[in-house]
């Protein structure tokens, strides 16, 4: 300054934080029910490090049964929206997930269902 050439030297450091979901619980077992009949659990949905408002998507397990038939047997809903939302105090609102499970015909399934953001982390 003044015509006296300074060097400044900056020094940046921070922490890169991949937004996340952390399920309770963190593994479903339903109950065997009678053919037809439906069960259903809630699960909490936890997002945690979301800057910005982001929808949830879910993609649900097709099944394949001895005869070669493929059903969907379960459903979710969300009864408070799909909406991750930053709150004021800069943290994420659960969300609260109904699964449910319904089928005409014997199975039995151990497998995965997929809870995807916008991003599609």
């Amino acid at each position: 300054l003044n015509n006296n050439p300074s060097h400044y030297k900056i020094t940046l450091s921070g922490t890169v934080k991949s937004p996340k979901i952390n399920f309770d619980p963190p593994f479903l077992m339903l109950m065997p029910v009678p053919l037809d009949v439906k069960t259903e659990t809630a699960i909490n949905i936890i997002p945690q490090d979301y800057l910005r408002q982001s929808q949830i998507q879910v993609e649900l397990p097709e099944l394949e049964l001895e005869d070669g038939d493929r059903i969907h047997p379960f459903s979710v809903q969300f009864p408070q929206g799909q909406e991750i939302v930053l709150s004021s105090d800069g943290t994420n609102k659960e969300l609260i997930c109904h699964i449910s499970f319904r089928s005409s015909r014997p199975v039995s399934f151990l497998g995965n269902m997929f809870f995807i953001d916008e991003e599609e982390n």
